[in-house]
């Protein structure tokens, strides 16, 4: 088993990754909802961040500094940056906080400087709001930003013919890298004999509102 599928049933186990009728933003009845912010204790966070090593060193990516953006990208990017230092590639980080401090450090970016190639750490992408918040601090900064990494990808269209993802790709020119896929979700049910209701379910939702990738 790969690391993805590995992540996936990392996720269902947790109950992080769960399934049943969810209505989404987008008022769509999903067959599976994934919660990010469940994974709330120290070994669910610490095995998620070794999943968003792996992800990003496969994909890779010359990066020379890891960004989280409030709020929970900020244990994301602490996390991961452990994990890819235990593995080897020691990177420093940063994070922003919401409201500027006028005393101590000042500012609203705390952490190492935003320097070279910024990769942008976070649960998932829906609006893509925090990816262009976090991408006009790394450009005010000096910085490039080299991407954003993501726990899953729904490859589910958006309000036009593309997904969440593939807009943030299209409107940046930057690589967004999953752990994980709708498409390894499906992989991971079809493996799975006790999950084959839900494969089906999940399986008609791609079909009517999936992207295809590339």
């Amino acid at each position: 088993m790969d690391f993805r599928q590995e992540f996936i049933e990392f996720a269902v186990d947790r109950n992080v990754l769960r399934f049943g009728e969810f209505k989404t933003k987008a008022g769509r009845l999903s067959p599976y909802f994934f919660n990010a912010g469940l994974f709330n204790d120290g070994a669910s966070l610490d095995r998620l961040a070794q999943f968003y090593a792996k992800a990003i060193l496969a994909s890779g990516l010359e990066i020379d500094v890891l960004f989280g953006p409030a709020y929970k990208g900020i244990p994301l990017v602490a996390a991961t940056a452990m994990a890819l230092a235990q593995q080897g590639r020691n990177l420093p980080y940063a994070y922003n906080r919401k409201e500027a401090k006028d005393h101590g450090e000042g500012g609203t970016l705390v952490g190492a400087p935003l320097a070279g190639r910024v990769l942008i750490v976070d649960d998932v992408i829906s609006a893509g709001t925090s990816v262009r918040e976090s991408v006009e601090l790394i450009r005010a900064a000096g910085a490039v930003p080299g991407g954003v990494v993501i726990a899953l990808d729904r490859m589910e269209r958006g309000s036009g013919a593309l997904s969440a993802v593939q807009e943030v790709e299209r409107d940046y020119g930057i690589p967004v890298v999953a752990v994980a896929t709708l498409d390894d979700l499906l992989a991971f049910l079809g493996q799975r004999a006790d999950l084959q209701a839900n494969a089906a379910a999940v399986a008609a939702y791609r079909q009517e509102y999936g992207v295809a990738r590339g």
